[in-house]
């Protein structure tokens, strides 16, 4: 982790699943990081700085960005992995629930977008990973919602790559089945990782997938990663 000793980063999504597995590597590589989350653990490492933030809210975001910078000043990094998974019919579901869905998944890395990217400009360097889902682009029954969320994070992180180079780099991991607690925490329909049937990688593994893309040379942009276990077949 060459690249990496000394910076300092904003992980969304960071109490729980594939966001607490970055935040524990990020803190092995020494990087100063601070966590936003609905729900903090009691294990966080001692060395984090942990925030409780509804990424959907504009003025919880605000609080986020004035605490963040007070703590460890303009981030380095911002890791965008908050976000909710529904399993609903088009036909039959719920708009409020989708509307949840939307402001989360997409809304919410949007305002973390927002907040936090100019400083990066303004310093001349930074990253931003969004945690989006072999889900985009893909339709499938029960998926619809949850799918075109994580299609329309696919397009903002390419677009904002456009918009912010050659200064922030912007990269897109997109797993598959993974084991967390991600479909206990969906907002209806419910799925385990045994029912599903392809097997799952872990939540360290793409955490993983997250430190190779950061620790590269400035002038080396990993842009899309995509990883599943070997058994699924979308």
């Amino acid at each position: 982790m060459q690249y990496l000793k000394g910076k300092t980063a904003v992980v969304s999504g960071g109490g729980s699943g594939i966001g607490f597995a970055i935040v524990e590597k990020l803190i092995a590589a020494q990087v100063k990081t601070a966590i936003a989350d609905l729900h903090l653990p009691e294990n966080l490492p001692s060395n984090t700085h942990p925030f409780i933030c509804d990424v959907a809210a504009a003025p919880a975001v605000d609080v986020l960005f004035n605490k963040v910078y007070e703590v460890i000043g303009a981030p380095n990094i911002l890791i965008c992995s908050a976000g909710q998974g529904i399993h609903e019919k088009l036909t039959e579901g719920d708009p409020e629930k989708w509307q949840q869905v939307i402001n989360t998944n997409l809304m919410g890395t949007l305002r973390m977008i927002r907040a936090f990217v100019p400083g990066m400009l303004e310093k001349g360097r930074g990253d931003v990973v969004i945690i989006s889902s072999v889900a985009a682009g893909q339709s499938f029954e029960y998926g619809g919602v949850y799918a075109a969320t994580k299609s329309a994070l696919n397009v903002i992180a390419d677009t904002l790559r456009k918009e912010v180079l050659p200064k922030v780099r912007v990269t897109v991991v997109a797993p598959g089945v993974t084991d967390t607690a991600f479909f206990e925490n969906t907002v209806s329909g419910f799925h385990t990782i045994e029912d599903i049937g392809y097997g799952a990688i872990s939540a360290e593994a793409v955490a993983d997938a997250v430190m190779y893309a950061l620790d590269r040379p400035h002038e080396i942009s990993v842009n899309q990663i995509t990883m599943r276990p070997t058994g699924q077949p979308f």
